[in-house]
């Protein structure tokens, strides 16, 4: 198994942390996000990184180096301009036909090996890794019939379920055909060119552990969740 982090993005979420370093280097107990995640991926038998850089390019790559103290081999890609989530893999030569690609800033204990197994089962172009993920309204919610200007009914602070990308997916090489040269396009951009050309996308749901940490709630629970975080990653 070959994987892809993208790390190129600024963080600006997670300000006022990444003011002045990289998101991916935001310290997690005692150890930087991609270290985590870096380490997890060694542990699961990936043997060859690819780290697509931009912003405080220089800094992450001289933090990781060529991967050896990690155990494994780190190339990287760096984004001459803001290419978004899926561009920048394009620019990576010699790919393997399939391969995992994942944000780097999240945490899980996802099995990789799995996910990658089932995308190849399922000969897919895609495979996104989806977490239900509980939104919940602070406010009461009043359900209005517009044309009679009345309420139909009332929900106070409701609480709903979604299935969203965790920011884990496998790929296979052909899907890049959908991705332009040299221009941003992210993953929104990918969903709904398949979806488009009815290129089905293959979902591989995940209850474990997982956090995005570059949402300033999940950064904070998983410092507080630092030991659980060692015992598992």
């Amino acid at each position: 198994m070959k994987a892809v982090i993208l790390a190129g993005g600024k963080g600006t979420r997670l300000k006022p942390y990444t003011s002045v370093i990289p998101k991916p280097l935001v310290p997690v107990g005692e150890r930087a996000i991609l270290e985590i995640l870096i380490t997890r991926l060694r542990k699961l038998g990936i043997d060859e990184l690819y780290i697509c850089v931009n912003h405080f390019a220089e800094i992450i790559m001289a933090f990781f180096g060529d991967g050896k103290k990690f155990g494994l081999k780190i190339n990287y890609s760096l984004e001459d301009k803001p290419l978004s989530t899926v561009a920048p893999i394009k620019l990576i030569a010699n790919l393997p036909a399939n391969f995992l690609v994942m944000n780097g800033d999240l945490l899980t204990d996802l099995d990789f090996g799995a996910l990658y197994d089932y995308h190849l089962k399922n000969s897919a172009l895609l495979t996104v890794s989806t977490y239900q993920r509980k939104t919940k309204i602070d406010f009461g919610v009043i359900d209005v019939d517009h044309a009679s200007k009345v309420a139909t009914g009332f929900r106070e602070k409701p609480e709903y379920s979604f299935d969203v990308s965790m920011g884990v997916y496998a790929m296979n090489r052909k899907v890049l055909d959908y991705v332009p040269a040299s221009e941003s396009f992210g993953f929104d951009n990918l969903m709904l060119a398949l979806l488009a050309a009815k290129e089905p996308v293959k979902i591989y749901p995940y209850t474990g552990y997982w956090l995005d940490i570059g949402r300033p709630d999940d950064y904070e629970k998983a410092n507080e969740e630092i030991d659980l975080l060692n015992s598992i990653l």
